[in-house]
This record gives structure tokens, sequence and C-alpha cells, in this order.
């Protein structure tokens, strides 16, 4: 897979959009993050784990508290340019009926 691929694979998924979106507003915990997202603790943990497998993600220790933020800021500027794409085709865009 190239890098480009696993880059916009690692972002198709709604959860995992859903806690860069979260994290684009400031750092988090995983309890944080299952309460704001209403999702199991093992669904998030393992989408964080994803994102930081990605280096899109990282964490600051903090006592016996793990807090996750973006690494990489020009991923609010790809997500903006792909809302913008949205908009510019009225959302038409479908799924790849291959895969």
């Amino acid at each position: 897979m190239t890098p480009a691929a696993a880059l916009f694979r690692s972002l198709g998924d709604e959860t995992r959009l859903k806690i860069v979106r979260r994290l684009a507003v400031g750092e988090a915990r995983i309890i944080d993050l299952t309460r704001e997202l209403g999702l199991a603790q093992s669904t998030v943990s393992k989408h964080v784990a994803c994102l930081r497998d990605c280096g899109l993600v990282d964490y600051r220790v903090e006592g016996r508290q793990s807090f996750y933020a973006l690494t990489r800021p020009e991923l609010l500027d790809l997500l903006a340019a792909a809302e913008g794409l949205l908009a510019a085709t009225g959302n038409a865009v479908t799924l790849c009926p291959t895969e």
C-alpha cells in the first residue's frame, strides 16, 4: 500500500474522523473521547492506536493519565479541503464499488 493510500485509509473510518475532529479542539484522554463519542473504551482505544500508528496522534503522560493530541496541524487543512470538495460536488462522492 502506498503511503497516500494508507493515510486516506486511516481517515476512511467515521469513528477515526470523529476522534480527529475532537482532538482538533484540544487534547483528550480516552475516557473523555469515550464519553463524548458515546463509544466503548475498547473501540476508542483501537481507533486511537490506529491514528498513533499512522503518526497522526500522539500522547503525553501526566501522572497515571495519558492525554492524546494531533501531531500534524496539516491534517486540519486536509480535512477542510475535503469538506470544500464535498461541498463543491454537492456531496456526490460515492464509495468505490470495488475493494
